[in-house]
């Protein structure tokens, strides 16, 4: 019964990626902003267990690396290509997601936000808003962490970090640590033991 269960599911990967690889030439391999982000979105609506198939297909095409085991919920999409996502990564509904690396085994609440960093927008001498001085910061997510639901994170997490319902991250936290509230602040100090390098 398992051999053939895991003969179906490794059919139904195998025709998930035979369906992305047209999108993923439309994105360039991750090159192509406009394709990228078309297609990332367009994927994020198929639903169940077959869109997440889809959606880790296409990005194992496109970001640098979707490991193996992952799963990514109905609405959730990478906005930049510039993003690796580890093994056994779960991320929930509705997720949006920019420049980060995702460790093994994080697991993304439903509604999670994951910025660029905090300085993606500034204003000029006039106060309005431009694109001049816009910082993207490639922001890290390590092994094993939790970000609970609705979260919107714009700083490091180092390994398994718990991160409260609702939080909004801006300092970086320390591994084995746990935060929340907006902003968040340190409600467990890092108390895990560090995880194995090997």
């Amino acid at each position: 019964m398992n051999s053939v269960r895991s003969l179906v599911k490794g059919g139904a990967k195998a025709a998930a990626f035979l369906l992305v690889f047209p999108a993923a030439c439309l994105a360039w391999f991750g090159r192509f902003h406009g394709g990228f982000i078309f297609c990332a979105q367009g994927l994020a609506l198929a639903p169940g267990v077959l869109g997440s198939y889809l959606r880790v297909a296409f990005y194992s095409l496109t970001l640098e690396r979707c490991g193996r085991g992952s799963h990514i919920g109905v609405g959730s999409y990478f906005s930049h290509s510039q993003a690796s996502v580890g093994v056994g990564v779960g991320i929930g509904a509705y997720c949006v997601l920019g420049q980060v690396d995702l460790g093994d085994g994080t697991l993304l609440a439903s509604g999670v936000q994951i910025l660029s960093g905090a300085s993606q927008h500034s204003r000029d001498a006039h106060g309005r808003l431009t694109d001049d001085g816009r910082i993207f910061r490639r922001l890290r997510v390590g092994s094993h962490c939790w970000v609970g639901a609705a979260s919107v994170i714009m700083a490091n997490l180092g390994d398994q970090v718990t991160v409260a319902a609702g939080s909004v991250v801006s300092r970086d936290v320390p591994s084995g640590a746990t935060v929340a509230g907006n902003p968040s602040r340190l409600v467990r100090p890092p108390t895990a033991a560090p995880l194995d390098a090997g």
